[in-house]
């Protein structure tokens, strides 16, 4: 490859990780703003919404009923990674900090976003994103076992992090169980 060509890859790879860093943080605005219309935008035109549908009118119907749940919100984008699977498709990890004002209580979520991210026409878009969480509780609160699962909208779902990453077991398999028992009461 020659120098300009690879120095014009490497402006592409650059600009394509500074749009893709403004996914995030625009989702969690279009959120907290709840500008439904502008959040929808991000995703890709016939993004998959399982059982909903396809596109971003299924996708604004799926995400309406649930913003209902909640009055203000504040959604803290904390850092994110983003892996290039080649010039047009990345996926990637955000981790977000959450407030949302329910029923006379400030819910505060930790949640690491799983994202796939695809160009399409220059641009980057969310193709899906998977929610994950460490724990939902009252801000007046500490984040308490067995699901650490505090805000009743949410006590169906049973926290999947940090045990979803497939480095924890194995790294606390190699420790003794009593210590794992003195560092939490629901390890």
């Amino acid at each position: 490859m020659t120098d300009h060509a690879d120095l014009l890859k490497r402006i592409d790879r650059i600009e394509s990780q500074l749009a893709i860093q403004q996914l995030p943080m625009r989702y969690a605005l279009a959120v907290d703003a709840r500008d439904l219309d502008a959040w929808v935008q991000l995703f890709v035109e016939d993004v998959d919404c399982g059982s909903h549908g396809m596109g971003r009118e299924a996708l604004k119907r799926f995400i309406d009923p649930s913003v209902r749940t909640f009055y203000r919100s504040q959604h803290q984008i904390c850092g994110q990674t983003i892996d290039f699977l080649d010039d047009d498709h990345a996926t990637g990890k955000v981790y977000c900090r959450a407030e949302h004002e329910a029923r006379g209580q400030w819910i505060v979520m930790a949640i690491c976003y799983f994202d796939t991210y695809e160009r399409r026409q220059g641009r980057w878009f969310f193709v899906k994103r998977s929610e994950k969480h460490w724990y939902s509780t009252d801000i007046l609160e500490r984040p308490a076992g067995p699901d650490f699962q505090r805000w009743g909208v949410w006590s169906h779902r049973k926290p999947a992090l940090p045990h979803f990453f497939p480095s924890w077991k194995p790294f606390w398999d190699q420790s003794d169980p009593g210590l794992l028992r003195e560092l939490s009461s629901a390890p």
